[in-house]
């Protein structure tokens, strides 16, 4: 399995800025999409954004505008630029990485699911 550490998180008020980050880790060749979830108190997980290898991006209409995802494929890491933030922003974000390509011929699908501790994000009104 990936391993995957998301970092960044923190308390900021409405109308603040936050950048997320989240590395997978382990003899990686290549992840062919790397993505952010978020699950806010008492509601199901949902998709934030994703990035293709390619650079390919996918938003949830809630945050088009306001985030930005970015990777660097060098460093299987990616980004979460999130600006106007809004109390609703509110949430644990996790990271997630799809076809990942391992150094010893291995492939792991996708590593939802398999959830790494997530990081808070706080929007205070």
């Amino acid at each position: 399995q990936v391993q995957l550490v998301e970092s960044g998180g923190g308390l900021v008020q409405a109308g603040g800025s936050l950048r997320l980050s989240c590395t997978a880790s382990g003899s990686i060749l290549d992840i062919n999409a790397m993505g952010w979830h978020r699950q806010a108190s008492g509601k199901q997980r949902e998709l934030v954004a994703d990035i293709t290898i390619g650079g390919r991006t996918n938003y949830a209409d809630s945050v088009k505008g306001r985030f930005t995802i970015s990777r660097d494929n060098a460093r299987n890491t990616v980004y979460l630029q999130m600006n106007s933030l809004k109390p609703e922003d509110t949430a644990v974000y996790y990271c997630l990485a799809d076809g990942v390509k391992y150094s010893d011929g291995g492939y792991l699908t996708t590593s939802y699911g398999n959830w790494g501790r997530g990081t808070q994000v706080t929007v205070s009104s």
